[in-house]
């Protein structure tokens, strides 16, 4: 299936405040994972993988470092018509406020994604905080064979999972004829529940899963996402225009079934990150048919010295001295110093390096070295980007809060996260 003439939207999304504090200082898609990629680096290798080499991502917070990510890690060559451009929230004609859900930013953006000069005939609508692998062409071709207005990407789920989701249900043909998004009540659940046949059907084991969930994934044509935006009530596609539209057109549903993660919440992401240290994840980050790219930073292998590690990954640039680790992920640059036990976290690592005049100079002044310090323990927690532990440090929950706020770290469902660039201080028990 061709995709010349479609083009990629991916949506940063708001402020993250469900992630928090990992979203402090980044924007939702310039999260780390997987110890060296970004959240962002997901949908754009999927469009690259699917032949879409124009894509836009469309952010209004805390956008430096991803502007600086795109721009180091995604270059075409000058032959090429392809690019990865980021449209940052601005003040225009057409409005001056901030973006009021996910249609109103691309409306607000209109004029750059709907360019006369590029008469794509579908726009292809993204998150930017999914954990997933597809080929948008085949979506396309469902969306080219049921002659759609609107296509849905959409996947089996249990009913543990709806309240977080659009709920819908199809007829056989797979048109659309009911959304809700985010149900609350049993009736809207019972309402919107389907029989095992929908999915088998369609290939699909159901495995239990009594519901079907928008993957937040949108396929439209280009006169109808122009025309739906002119409606100013439509801000949002899941919660206002997916739901209004399949009364008057064609709205069908594409099925997916592999693997597919919203990293919405510190819970999510923990989780998603953490089974990646499986044997044989879900989520595969060793496709050699299909790498994830991101940005080549050119770094040394990692050094172990003496180290028992178990079920882990480990990014480049790391050195790990005489340290016990388990399930857990080694971000770029990550210094883990004699004694220190690391069990299912997750250490974003380091930017940087610090010289040795550089650590001299934190001995004298009292500041513990970025990374992990000598003996220290840290269990279920997440360790971003430049932190400073201290020696003989505990970071394990201890306490067993559910949620707690510090001046030097978080805890959300039990994790404790270390902000990015915080320091905490030697023999410092959380």
């Amino acid at each position: 299936m061709s995709t010349e003439n479609v083009i990629a939207v991916i949506l940063g999304g708001g402020r993250g405040t469900r992630l928090f504090p990992l979203t402090r200082d980044r924007a939702k898609p310039s999260v780390p994972i997987a110890g060296k990629f970004r959240l962002v680096d997901i949908p754009i290798s999927n469009c690259l993988h699917s032949g879409l080499d124009r894509i836009f991502v469309l952010t209004q917070f805390n956008s430096v470092s991803l502007n600086r990510h795109i721009a180091q890690a995604y270059r075409f060559d000058s032959y090429r018509r392809g690019f990865v451009q980021i449209l940052a929230a601005q003040q225009t004609l057409m409005g001056d406020e901030w973006y009021q859900g996910t249609a109103d930013a691309v409306k607000h953006n209109q004029p750059y994604i709907l360019n006369p000069r590029f008469p794509d005939e579908y726009i292809l609508i993204l998150a930017g905080d999914h954990l997933y692998r597809m080929d948008y062409r085949k979506m396309l071709a469902v969306h080219t064979e049921t002659k759609a207005d609107i296509t849905v990407s959409v996947i089996p789920v249990s009913k543990d999972v709806t309240s977080g989701l659009g709920i819908l249900q199809t007829d056989a043909n797979g048109r659309i004829t009911d959304f809700v998004e985010k149900p609350q009540t049993e009736a809207e659940l019972q309402k919107l529940r389907v029989e095992p046949d929908v999915f088998t059907a369609r290939g699909i084991e159901p495995k239990g899963r009594e519901y079907i969930a928008s993957m937040g994934i949108y396929i439209f044509n280009r006169n109808v996402i122009q025309d739906v935006l002119k409606d100013d009530t439509n801000v949002d596609f899941g919660r206002d225009i997916i739901p209004k539209s399949i009364a008057n057109r064609t709205v069908s549903a594409y099925f997916f079934d592999g693997y597919w993660e919203d990293i919405g919440t510190i819970r999510a992401f923990y989780s998603a990150n953490i089974a990646l240290t499986d044997v044989s994840p879900d989520f595969n980050f060793y496709d050699e048919q299909a790498p994830i790219y991101t940005n080549r930073r050119h770094l040394p292998s990692t050094k172990v010295n003496s180290s028992s590690i178990r079920s882990s990954i480990l990014a480049e640039g790391s050195i790990i001295d005489d340290s016990e680790l388990d399930r857990t992920i080694v971000g770029i640059r990550s210094i883990i110093a004699n004694g220190s036990r690391v069990y299912q976290s997750v250490l974003m690592g380091a930017d940087f390096y610090e010289s040795d005049a550089l650590q001299s100079q934190n001995a004298k002044t009292g500041i513990p070295n970025v990374g992990i310090g000598e003996k220290c323990l840290i269990q279920n927690a997440i360790i971003d980007k430049n932190a400073r532990i201290g020696d003989n440090a505990v970071i394990a929950n201890t306490k067993n809060l559910d949620n707690h706020d510090a001046d030097n770290y978080y805890i959300r469902d039990g994790i404790v996260i270390v902000p990015k660039d915080a320091t905490i201080l030697p023999d410092t028990i959380i």
